[in-house]
């Protein structure tokens, strides 16, 4: 295949909350936080199944904090990250056998597991189109709807807040999957309407392994209720933890959003020699796909390596990556377009700004030039 033949194609980038925005979204945390705990609070955490709770008082107090920042009726720290939190919440309104009204696109594999593990009855229809899924809410087989914020398919264009408002008039309640999106888009699932949203706080920078269930009452509880064994609580240390990492999350990712804008314009014009195309994607993370004039992508992340690029994520946007991660494409987008796989490669600048990335990549492309010849 040449390059011609497998170009990208036409992504829709979800929007991102501008710097300013950004600033204003930290200093509303911080309220939130000053509302529901003391001083001296945030230097201390407990432990255990306190009575009455069933989890550290600590955490209590991150989880409405977390509600209140939201607009949401309640919260719940779960272990597992993303995938313990998507876990929780659908497993507190699903049973064997229930029907659950999904994308019609490739699931990302830990939600597959997932759906497999309860034994749901998934029913897939194009998020895309309209009339399809007006079709399938109206035909009342379903009491839930799992969407995910963002893209499973390079082409999907869905508004996530137009697909939740439709279900809501149909009477369907939904999960919404916010990894990537929380924190960088400007509403998340729960604040467009969503019952629950699911994300992981170790992709906001927070402790290995610490997710989050935000949303209704009856979900929260159903969650709390299900998690009461104290090995499986979120200590207030860790909430703690989560919680301080928070803080910094706006405007991080507002500066990295920007210098993704920034590095997608200066390769369109054709800065760096060797690039054919490029997009701007939020697969899953928001990223660059840089389409290559050579089908060299398998080889360009341990190159980018030698000059500090990250080859490989821990937890895309963990507090761990710093260094830009010049990586593959995720396996839901190339279970999708298996043939961008030797010609595409994800970048994502983390901490950095738009001059390393750049140099790194010019280096990268140089070398493998080099060695081609």
């Amino acid at each position: 295949m040449t390059a011609q033949g497998c170009r990208l194609p036409e992504t829709f980038p979800l929007p991102t909350v501008p710097l300013e925005e950004a600033v204003a979204r930290q200093y509303r945390l911080m309220k939130c936080v000053a509302r529901h705990f003391e001083g001296e609070e945030l230097f201390t955490a407990d432990a255990g199944v306190v009575p009455g709770l069933g989890r550290p008082r600590t955490t209590t107090g991150v989880e409405a904090v977390l509600a209140d920042f939201f607009g949401a009726e309640a919260a719940a720290l779960v272990q597992g990250a993303g995938t313990g939190a998507i876990r929780a919440a659908l497993s507190a309104v699903l049973t064997a056998g229930d029907p659950l009204l999904i994308h019609r696109a490739p699931v990302y594999r830990t939600t597959a597991v997932t759906l497999r593990g309860l034994g749901v009855a998934v029913a897939e229809v194009d998020f895309n189109d309209r009339a399809a899924l007006a079709e399938a809410l109206a035909s009342g087989r379903f009491s839930w709807a799992y969407v995910q914020h963002t893209r499973q398919r390079l082409a999907d264009s869905y508004d996530p807040g137009e697909v939740l408002a439709a279900c809501r008039a149909a009477g369907v309640r939904t999960v919404v999957d916010d990894n990537y999106a929380v924190m960088r888009v400007p509403r998340s699932g729960v604040e467009l309407g969503a019952d629950a949203s699911c994300f992981s706080l170790f992709k906001l920078h927070g402790p290995e392994g610490v997710g989050a269930v935000v949303g209704a009452a009856d979900l929260v509880a159903r969650v709390h209720a299900d998690n009461y064994s104290g090995g499986g609580q979120v200590q207030g240390h860790q909430a703690l933890d989560a919680l301080r990492a928070l803080t910094h999350v706006p405007v991080m990712w507002a500066l990295q959003s920007a210098v993704g804008a920034e590095v997608a314009e200066r390769l369109a014009a054709g800065e760096v020699p060797g690039v054919a195309e490029v997009r701007i994607a939020n697969a899953q993370d928001r990223c660059l796909l840089v389409r290559l004039d050579r089908p060299v992508a398998r080889e360009l992340p341990a190159v980018a390596a030698r000059y500090g690029a990250a080859p490989y994520p821990v937890g895309s946007n963990s507090r761990y990556e710093i260094a830009p991660l010049f990586y593959r494409m995720s396996s839901s987008s190339l279970e999708a377009a298996p043939e961008l796989a030797e010609w595409t490669v994800r970048i994502n600048p983390m901490r950095a700004g738009a001059d390393l990335v750049l140099d790194i990549l010019r280096r990268s492309l140089h070398d493998l030039r080099e060695t081609g010849d």
